[in-house]
């Protein structure tokens, strides 16, 4: 097994296993409420917000341990966005992961809920995060509510369901999925490097770089594996974005021109890493794993 896969199969390890633990001593009025949670969160995924955050910690010379709690809060917010996207109003999605989406699975009224509920869930997690101080709390809370929010992730999904049907130049494509993919991953970032207590502003403007390119090159090999892609190894309808007429890099660039784009992004965020040693090498391969993923 190749050390990035290691470090992933690792990450996915730790993190189940908070939040599992996590999530059986959470209280809800709702039991359905909560089974829904569950099911969202506990299904399965790649963990690759998780997963940078803990290698970001790592490149500034901290454990993993100190990142754990943050990169799980990352992920709750990541599960709200998924079953958000998958509803009859937005993508209208029936599968995820393999599996009934969670409005599918429950019904449309839990799976809003259990979406609005991950979303303060993950707050609350940062806001008791272990092993840091409360101005870093303060600093991780800020970094996730701008990430996930109308300046993030939030408004990226709005950008996309406004442009359906519509021609977008590249910049256009670029500016939104910089908000809906990218801004959740600067965030995940961010919050890693921020458990170091003496953070230098150079690291994290670096990293901040590799982040924003590397969410760039996330959004372009998705596009790529929507047409390419198997239903069963990457869990959704393949050519489901193409069937909804969303705008994507192949579609505007075609399918070579996307790949050469995603090429240039990938060199983009290694050479942000540049000014960091052996420490940044997780997040080098994290990179490539990106750009080289098939699901």
């Amino acid at each position: 097994m190749d050390p990035v896969t290691t470090f992933l199969e690792q990450c996915r390890t730790d993190v189940d296993t908070t939040l599992a633990a996590r999530l059986a001593v959470s209280e809800a009025g709702s039991t359905r409420l909560l089974d829904a949670m569950k099911y969202s969160v506990l299904g399965g995924g790649k963990r690759v917000r998780p997963a940078l955050c803990l290698a970001a910690a790592v490149a500034v010379g901290q454990s993993g341990e100190a990142a754990i709690v943050p990169a799980c809060a990352t992920e709750l917010i990541h599960a709200y966005s998924l079953i958000h996207d998958d509803l009859p109003a937005m993508d209208n999605d029936e599968l995820r992961r393999g599996r009934p989406t969670t409005h599918i699975a429950f019904d449309e009224a839990t799976a809003i809920l259990a979406g609005d509920a991950l979303q303060t869930l993950a707050f609350d997690w940062l806001a008791d995060a272990p092993m840091v101080d409360d101005q870093t709390r303060l600093a991780m809370v800020r970094e996730l509510a701008k990430g996930s929010g109308h300046l993030g992730m939030v408004g990226g999904q709005a950008i996309d369901l406004e442009s359906v049907g519509k021609h977008l130049s590249i910049e256009h494509l670029e500016s939104m999925h910089r908000h809906k993919t990218g801004a959740l991953i600067v965030a995940a970032v961010r919050i890693g490097a921020l458990t170091a207590p003496d953070l230098d502003p150079g690291q994290i403007s670096a990293l901040t770089d590799y982040a924003r390119t590397l969410g760039l090159a996330f959004q372009v090999q998705d596009d790529l594996l929507d047409i390419e892609g198997d239903t069963t190894v990457i869990g959704k309808p393949q050519g489901s974005d193409q069937a909804r007429g969303k705008p994507t890099y192949p579609s505007l660039m075609g399918v070579e021109q996307a790949r050469q784009y995603l090429a240039g992004l990938l060199s983009n965020a290694l050479t942000s890493l540049d000014s960091f040693g052996s420490e940044a090498d997780t997040l080098r391969a994290m990179a490539d794993y990106v750009v080289g993923r098939t699901y």
